[in-house]
């Protein structure tokens, strides 16, 4: 996959069908645009594009991880374009003939109902179908996904993940929530002291769920394990000076130090706390790790699906 980060100068591609958004966490309403250029794509044999719109706050999929679940998706062009003061006020119709015609070519957009573009908001879906008409592409309005009522969102998500309300973040995305990147050295404590655990730090742009505990699934190439997960600064072995991710796996006594991991959250156990001893803090890690096999053993079916 291409992975374009504007700079200035828009880039020039063949032919292609592309969706327009923010596209910051990648969720159910979202997908349902990925699938319509994806449906393009085989129709046609162009590419397919996704045009995300930088947004200026932190992330529910970082950029990395965006990246690497969109070409894995069959995303041919990822373009990430920063809101700058100057694409801020450009006119919806430049933006029409200027970018997605004159240097995306495209011939397929795919957008949401409610999407809007260009100076003052004026750019709308209609305005893109009307476009299409005069210039010979097909625009295609999907409707919002609907949770109940409520329509899903990236802001609907954001306020569940602050909540730690993970069963309701995965329904909202389509798929467990997770963090990406690659197992570190830490400390060597839990190891020493605690229960052997795992140590990633996520990206800075990366929304995370609140400091705690969770039951999380590891993926290890082709390797899975249950888990417990603790999102935080460790405030009773010292503290640190940064958010930390470690996790204790279940049954698990290889050496993973440098491998690639994806850690999915299925369930918010309990906020961190500083304990008054390490043996107090073992005490309730032990228990922490019981709560999520007794969870897993209910839910291995969703779980290892």
């Amino acid at each position: 996959m291409e992975y374009l980060k504007i700079n200035g100068e828009f880039p020039r591609l063949a032919p292609c069908g592309v969706t327009l958004g923010k596209f910051d966490g990648i969720h159910r309403g979202h997908m349902r645009l990925v699938e319509k250029v994806l449906e393009y794509k085989n129709m046609t044999g162009s590419k397919a594009v996704l045009f995300a719109i930088d947004v200026n706050e932190k992330m529910i999929l970082s950029r990395k991880e965006r990246a690497d679940f969109l070409e894995k998706a069959g995303i041919d062009v990822l373009v990430e374009c920063p809101l700058t003061d100057s694409f801020k006020h450009q006119k919806a119709e430049n933006f029409i003939k200027e970018i997605l015609l004159g240097d995306l070519h495209a011939g397929f957009v795919a957008v949401g109902e409610d999407y809007r573009f260009g100076y003052g908001r004026k750019g709308t879906p209609q305005l893109l179908k009307s476009f299409g008409a005069k210039y010979g592409f097909h625009a295609e309005v999907i409707s919002k996904e609907m949770d109940g009522k409520r329509k899903v969102s990236s802001t609907f998500i954001r306020e569940e993940l602050k909540k730690g309300k993970m069963e309701k973040v995965e329904d909202l995305l389509g798929r467990p929530y997770f963090l990406a990147g690659e197992i570190l050295h830490g400390r060597g404590l839990g190891h020493r002291m605690l229960l052997p655990t795992t140590n990633m730090i996520p990206d800075p742009d990366k929304l995370m769920p609140p400091n705690g505990v969770y039951v999380t699934v590891s993926h290890f190439e082709n390797q899975v394990y249950g888990g417990i997960t603790n999102i935080g600064c460790k405030p009773t072995v010292g503290g640190e000076s940064f958010i930390g991710v470690e996790t204790y796996l279940f049954d698990c006594s290889q050496d993973l130090y440098g491998k690639p991991c994806k850690v999915e959250f299925l369930h918010y156990l309990r906020p961190e706390h500083k304990f008054p001893s390490l043996e107090a803090l073992k005490t309730q890690l032990l228990k922490d790790a019981q709560q999520g096999k007794d969870f897993m053993d209910k839910n291995q079916n969703i779980i290892y699906s």
